[in-house]
């Protein structure tokens, strides 16, 4: 067997920008970063959304309970995959002018978000999560996802921190120090 023929279907794809997409703001401007990167490096992107609930027998917190699975509450799980690949195209659609020229790879996979991402990235990609700021001191806390994927990615991992919607616009207050993002 040559030694150069890489037996992982994961390692012969071209190195890839993978991101986390959930619909949030946060996703959104990770969204956006990894299309920028992707166009920089000339590389596909690979959207990513995690399915976190399946039809099997492990318990998952729900609303103040737990459950079995979506199936014990009534839903399709074909249904829930739709929806999330529908979430997933309406993110890229929100993004279209960013995507031009960009080759995008849409994935909805079942199992936890983090563990998701994790798999979704081989050693030769960058994955970009989001990282939902709450301001102040929780502020400088990365989220469990993307802390997460920082510890077990076997890739560099970038998270990007949304801007504070509170402080889009307006002036910084007088004495504050503004630091411009390298």
């Amino acid at each position: 067997m040559d030694e150069n023929v890489i037996q992982d279907n994961k390692s012969t794809r071209a190195p890839a920008v993978v991101v986390g997409v959930d619909g949030s703001a946060g996703a959104k401007v990770a969204l956006r970063w990894a299309l920028g990167e992707a166009r920089l490096r000339n590389s596909p992107l690979r959207a990513v959304h995690a399915l976190p609930f399946g039809d099997s027998v492990e318990a998952y917190p729900y609303w103040g309970g737990w459950i079995s699975s979506y199936a014990s509450l009534g839903v399709d799980l074909n249904d829930l995959h739709r929806a999330a690949e529908d979430l997933l195209e309406r993110a890229i659609v929100d993004v279209a002018t960013e995507a031009e020229g960009v080759e995008i790879e849409r994935q909805v996979i079942q199992g936890p978000a983090a563990e998701v991402l994790v798999q979704a990235a081989s050693p030769r990609d960058l994955l970009v999560v989001g990282s939902r700021g709450h301001g102040g001191f929780t502020g400088l806390l990365l989220g469990s996802v993307s802390q997460q994927c920082v510890h077990h990615a076997q890739c560099p991992v970038l998270v990007v921190q949304s801007p504070k919607s509170s402080a889009v616009g307006r002036e910084p207050a007088a004495g504050a120090q503004t630091r411009e993002a390298a």
